[in-house]
């Protein structure tokens, strides 16, 4: 088929490939040059990296509006193809490709429609989710499913399990773009109670240590690596990275406060129980282990908000 690939992240590089060995990429429609880092340098996204690397013609735009349309009008695709491209195509977009749009979501839809399903999956501490390959229409993530599969969700943070979903996910398209090609395609309409998933604030991203280790676990995992877990310290924002399980053995501090472990970790306490702590960053200063974090403030405790605890024992 004549298809044009709409994408813009990393996590859409999979399927761009994959549905370049299958078919006529006549386009590939991705969001404009933005800048990166601290001097703001102009960098192309990873889609257009990709594309030009393949000999694809590149079309950017951060609205579909205007002269992008009239170019996807020319082109007349079958179908198109989109994995997280960015922007809301409303019916004239719609209206360009004789078989419709058709995106690959991080979810099993209706659960978790928007911008951060895979994000928001883990920060409920769900165990399982999926993909979704689903006509566009004027909803939001509303379209009629052409093809669902079921997922463990791994715990893991968000950005190794899109990377993984990425690569699974760029088969399901390539396996839904098969069935349209041949006209044996059956879309379904979407069933069950739909939920929603915008996109992380970074306020959001606070971990307090006063909750149980679960929930923190879970809402680290969801907000890394970006927007990024952070705590208070002294009053003060500071980042955190490289949560996991306590091990059996290890202390059990107060919420909030730190402990060094007999195999030279460190442990933070939450409302239940110890969470194992990879990196703190103040507010001001570098990123440090936490173990050298802690020789240097072998007193330091995190802020709470919550007054009441679990009524554990605390070493």
């Amino acid at each position: 088929m004549r298809i044009v690939f709409a994408g813009t992240p990393h996590a859409a590089v999979p399927s761009l490939d994959a549905l370049h060995a299958d078919h006529d990429i006549v386009a590939v429609l991705t969001r404009p040059d933005a800048p990166v880092g601290r001097k703001r340098i102009l960098t192309p996204s990873p889609v257009k990296r990709r594309a030009e690397a393949l000999g694809l013609p590149v079309l950017e735009a951060d609205r579909l509006r205007g002269e992008v349309l009239d170019r996807l009008e020319e082109l007349r695709p079958d179908a198109v193809a989109v994995v997280a491209f960015g922007a809301i195509a409303g019916p004239r977009a719609l209206a360009t490709a004789r078989l419709g749009w058709f995106n690959l979501h991080f979810s099993l839809l209706p659960q978790y429609r928007g911008a951060a399903p895979v994000q928001r999956a883990l920060m409920d501490g769900r165990a399982e989710t999926g993909l979704t390959v689903f006509r566009i229409d004027t909803g939001m993530d509303t379209g009629p499913v052409l093809l669902q599969r079921s997922l463990p969700l791994p715990r893991q943070d968000a950005g190794d399990v899109l990377a993984d979903f990425a690569v699974t996910g760029a088969g399901l398209l390539r396996e839904a773009f098969a069935l349209l090609a041949s006209d044996r395609a059956q879309l379904t309409p979407q069933t069950g109670e739909a939920g929603h998933a915008q996109k992380i604030d970074p306020d959001e991203a606070r971990l307090d240590f006063a909750h149980p280790a679960a929930a923190v676990l879970a809402r680290a995992r969801g907000v890394s690596p970006a927007p990024g877990a952070w705590t208070l310290l002294d009053g003060r924002r500071a980042k955190v990275a490289g949560l996991t399980e306590a091990h059996a053995g290890d202390p059990r501090p107060a919420p909030g406060a730190l402990a060094a472990t007999a195999d030279g970790g460190v442990v933070v306490g939450s409302g239940d129980g110890p969470v194992r702590i990879g990196r703190i960053q103040p507010f001001g200063k570098p990123a440090r282990e936490a173990a050298d974090f802690l020789r240097g403030r072998p007193d330091a405790a995190f802020d709470t908000d919550l007054a009441a605890q679990t009524g554990d024992d605390h070493e």
